[in-house]
C-alpha cells in the first residue's frame, strides 16, 4: 500500500514539476526573444529557440519519469531495468540541482527538490526488483516466508 502511494504521489509531483519547468522556459524564451542585444556575440534568436528546446526536453524527461512511476504504482511492481536507470538519473539530477538551488534560489526551492528526490528514491527502494510483492507471494509450506530468504545457511 505504501509503495503504491509513494509511486503515485511521485508521478503527480513529477507531472507538476514538468509543467512548471516548461512554463519557466517559455517565459525565459520569450524574454530572450524580445531583447535586442546579444550576450558575448550570441544570437538572441538562437538562444530563445535553445531555451524552448531545453524546456521541452526537460518536460518530456520528467513526464517519462512520471509515466514509469505511475505504471509502477498501478501494477504494484518494481519498474523495469530501463525505467530504473531513467529514475536513478532523475534522482541524481534532482540531488545536483538541489545543491545549486539552495545557493541560487533559496531554501524553499531546496526543500522542494529534496522532496522530489526522496519520492524518487523511495519509489526505487520500496519495490524489490525482480520479486513479487510479499502480499502477492502465495503462502505455501509452513515456514515459507513469502519470497524472503534467511541470512544464515
Amino acid at each position: 500500500m505504501l509503495r503504491r502511494l509513494v509511486a503515485g504521489l511521485a508521478a503527480i509531483v513529477l507531472v507538476a514539476e514538468a509543467a512548471v519547468l516548461v512554463l519557466v522556459h517559455v517565459v525565459l524564451g520569450k524574454t530572450t526573444e524580445n531583447q535586442a542585444m546579444s550576450i558575448a556575440g550570441s544570437d538572441p534568436d538562437v538562444m530563445s529557440k535553445a531555451t524552448y528546446g531545453l524546456g521541452a526536453g526537460m518536460g518530456a524527461f520528467l513526464l517519462l519519469c512520471a509515466v514509469f512511476t505511475a505504471v509502477a504504482a498501478i501494477r504494484d511492481r518494481s519498474p523495469g531495468r530501463f525505467a530504473r536507470v531513467v529514475l536513478v538519473g532523475a534522482a541524481v539530477t534532482h540531488a545536483v540541482l538541489g545543491i545549486l538551488t539552495v545557493v541560487l534560489v533559496g531554501w524553499a526551492a531546496f526543500a522542494t527538490m529534496m522532496l522530489i528526490l526522496c519520492l524518487l528514491v523511495l519509489t526505487l527502494t520500496l519495490f524489490d526488483a525482480g520479486r513479487p510483492a510479499v502480499e502477492d507471494a502465495k503462502p505455501g509450506r509452513p515456514g515459507d516466508l513469502g519470497g524472503l530468504k534467511p541470512t544464515s545457511p
